[in-house]
């Protein structure tokens, strides 16, 4: 209870200090002030990054995550351009005197009368921004993406871009320039995933429908994020249809999914629900083979999310998303597990200048696996994650030039590392939770400095401590237990701070092209204990701890930018080196299932990073695509693993290609194609085998000392619309694809077993996850 109380505080530490500000700001006021919301005319939904430029100016600013935008100018006549990639410009000659709210509509151009003379010319916002190392992608744009069995997939489509490599075949964890998976921050309108897989790793979490934008931060990571080494990945939902009643869905081959949405009060309130679920097991009960009908491999989730203006300075949401797996072999096994997240978000237009929003954050992962082989193999295996934070963020548009941003974070971690529960009525076996509080204060800048240099610069104070109750065991050089310390519950301990400086400048050389460079300092307090880098529901998070330090990172980036042809193609090459502290590796034959002295099986050390990446990527017209490719190389040191020496981390894979293509050939039929290769990932084998009183043991070679086999696959797609009139009530689609196309064996893993008639010898075998996989879903929305 103390805990929680405690971080409530940092919300009202913030409002304190918001309240002074804005009498300050009131004082100090220097000019009239023209701010408000840019929406999708069609449905409510605010844009995100939309441009608002002022022609006489040569400058201007874009909208943030809630679509609101604010100018201080100075009196006078203006020409004010609204803009946003797919949508009409809309252009207002503004007489400039005293504040002004001007709310702004925008209409797709699928969605503009023919008379009226849409301008080809997009923004360059691309080259003037001073973000580097990221990329954002709306739900448009992945839907026209080969999906694999005809789900389109967030985390596959994002791991098509520079600098993003799945962990394997199928899966869905990923790296990013060279992190593990547990180095990335997943979050879902603010709230941590944990697990962002479903089937084993197969399919992400993310209902495609009920997603409105995608932004990952590969380096650069802005300062009011925290918490990963290697990258955030920024999901926003739908807020809801505030103009009409909407239902989109689909019927595919191995899902289906239906999202309802509409106004509560139209353009005041609306709603949001999404629910998916697949029928793997619908299909297991057809079979003959009673090895197989009664089993079950399923998933289903659902997003739901509301949102209410209050006024025009105040707006509330409330968003959640719930998801199950569930597998099961018949009486004897299964398992379940998902994610349950709850987000309430108060938005707040203190002054013209000064917006707010402030966060109540729910996570939860958990996970429970039931054997019933019987006699006293039965029990029931539990473990889990859940996190409560708040945050409070605030933007100050000070004028054109300096956009400051600043904000207070408090998140308690509580971790079920595992309880076991025999089903032979005994006592449960518990290890102690795992539980600790992060915080952070932050204070950025966007800053233009003059017509053609720009930077971004803030500082991050993060810290955290470790929370009894709960025993601390002390370690000898052979991590052999000396010695404990038992912690009472609520005990605060272990003082970990952090420094977290960001850094990031743009020099325009020309209206389409720029340079830029980013260093930033990050920390993570947490990390995952896992056999595999796939990311699988096995996977046990723990925290920072007096034996274990918390890890850091120093990233360094520099990159060129050029858009040609009018801005519709859009280049750019970006080079990094990361350097890692505290990096974590576990021992050779490690236990990490149920061990409660799991830190005597971590061994740590240094890592680093470097690579380059390029793209070419083409948003408008009938061709769409990216063509991406990343060389690079990521390795880690660690005195007590392969003898000290270098080795490659298994997300080591120096070479990465990737071709994404579109093509419209008509407003109802457009054909998809992606190419993908990469190097094959680093794997330990086995290099012989040695025998001692009769036991035949085998011997490995240096940690991952080997590759797999080089991966490649093609993925084709078409789309089919049934509807010739655009402004038709109703609109269905068919869309056909099939992954990996010629049918490439790309081994998931090696394994070796003894020839049949020479047992000393042995044979390696490759196994292959998926062949051809061709799907057909058809899509529809009214």
């Amino acid at each position: 209870m103390k805990t929680k109380v405690f971080l409530i505080t940092l919300i009202v530490t913030g409002l304190i200090f918001v309240k002074n500000l804005k009498a300050e700001v009131h004082e100090e006021q220097a000019g009239p002030v023209i701010s408000g919301f840019i929406k999708d005319a069609a449905n409510g939904e605010a844009l995100i990054g939309a441009t608002v430029y002022i022609k006489e100016l040569g400058s201007g600013t874009v909208s943030n995550v809630y679509g609101f935008y604010s100018l201080s100018l100075a009196v006078g006549t203006y020409t004010i351009e609204y803009s946003f990639i797919g949508y009409q410009k809309v252009e207002k000659q503004v007489v400039v005197k005293d504040r002004q709210t001007i709310n702004i509509e925008l209409n797709s151009n699928s969605e503009v009368l023919s008379e009226v003379v849409i301008n080809g010319q997009r923004s360059n916002e691309n080259i003037v921004n001073q973000q580097m190392s990221s990329i954002s992608l709306n739900a448009e744009t992945m839907k026209r993406i080969p999906a694999f069995m005809g789900e389109v997939d967030v985390l596959k489509t994002m791991q098509l871009l520079p600098g993003v490599q799945t962990a394997a075949e199928g899966f869905s964890g990923f790296s990013v320039r060279g992190g593990l998976a547990d180095h990335n921050l997943i979050l879902l309108d603010e709230a941590t995933v944990y697990n962002a897989s479903h089937l084993m790793g197969f399919f992400s979490v993310f209902n495609s429908d009920a997603i409105k934008d995608m932004t990952i931060y590969k380096g650069d990571i802005p300062a009011q994020y925290g918490g990963r080494l290697a990258s955030l990945l920024d999901i926003r939902m739908k807020e809801g249809n505030m103009k009409n009643f909407q239902a989109t869905g689909g019927i595919g081959t191995i899902s289906s999914r239906l999202t309802l949405e509409g106004p509560v009060i139209k353009d005041k309130a609306s709603f949001l629900v999404s629910g998916r679920r697949t029928y793997a097991d619908m299909f297991l009960a057809l079979s003959s083979d009673s090895l197989l009908n009664d089993n079950q491999l399923y998933f289903y989730d659902l997003n739901m999310k509301g949102n209410y203006i209050i006024d025009q300075n105040n707006r509330l949401f409330l968003s959640g998303y719930f998801g199950r797996d569930i597998f099961a072999f018949r009486d004897f096994f299964n398992m379940e597990w998902g994610n349950a997240t709850y987000t309430l978000r108060w938005n707040r237009l203190i002054s013209d200048r000064l917006f707010a929003n402030y966060s109540f954050i729910y996570s939860n992962y958990a996970y429970n696996m039931n054997l019933n082989t019987g006699g006293m193999s039965n029990f029931r295996w539990e473990s889990g994650i859940e996190d409560y934070g708040v945050k409070a963020d605030y933007n100050y548009y000070l004028n054109p030039n300096n956009t400051i941003r600043f904000g207070i974070q408090g998140i308690y971690h509580n971790i079920d590392p595992g309880h076991i529960i025999p089903n032979t009525g005994e006592e449960a076996i518990k290890m102690d939770n795992n539980k600790a509080i992060e915080y952070a204060v932050y204070l950025a800048n966007d800053h233009k400095l003059s017509d053609r240099f720009s930077a971004q610069y803030g500082l991050r104070f993060s810290f955290a401590h470790n929370l009894g109750g709960g025993t601390v065991f002390k370690y000898d050089e052979n991590y052999n237990v000396i010695d404990s310390t038992k912690y009472k519950r609520g005990a605060f301990y272990n003082l970990m701070p952090g420094l977290e400086p960001r850094l990031g400048a743009t020099y325009l050389l020309r209206d389409d092209m720029s340079l830029k460079a980013s260093y930033s300092r990050t920390y993570q307090y947490m990390q995952l204990a896992s056999n595999s880098n796939a990311g699988m529901p096995t996977d046990v998070w723990f925290t920072a701890s007096p034996n274990i330090n918390p890890q850091y990172a120093d990233q360094v980036a520099a990159g060129v930018f050029k858009n040609i042809l009018n801005d519709r193609i859009e280049l750019s090459a970006e080079v990094y080196y990361k350097d890692m502290k505290n990096q974590i590796d576990f021992k050779d034959n490690a236990n990490i299932f149920f061990n409660d002295k799991l830190e005597a099986e971590i061994r740590t050390g240094v890592a680093k990073a470097y690579g380059v990446e390029f793209l070419v990527r083409k948003q408008r017209g009938q061709f769409t695509g990216w063509i991406a490719y990343t060389l690079s190389r990521s390795q880690r040191k660690i005195d007590e693993i392969n003898n000290g020496n270098w080795y490659n981390t298994s997300t080591d894979k120096p070479h990465n290609l990737t071709l994404v293509a579109n093509y419209e050939i008509s407003k109802r039929l457009s054909i998809g194609a992606n190419w993908v290769y990469t190097t094959g990932a680093p794997t330990t084998l086995p290099t012989g085998r040695w025998e001692y009183a009769g036991v035949i043991a085998p011997s490995y070679s240096e940690r991952n000392g080997y590759r797999l086999p080089d991966y490649h696959r093609l993925d084709l797609s078409v789309n089919y619309r049934f509807n010739k009139n655009d402004n038709a009530r109703f609109h269905n689609e068919l869309n056909i694809s099939c992954y990996n196309v010629y049918n490439r064996k790309n081994p998931f893993t090696i394994y070796f077993e003894p020839e049949s008639r020479e047992s000393h010898k042995m044979q390696a075998y490759a196994l292959s996850m998926f062949g051809i996989v061709p799907a057909i879903t058809w899509n529809f929305k009214f």
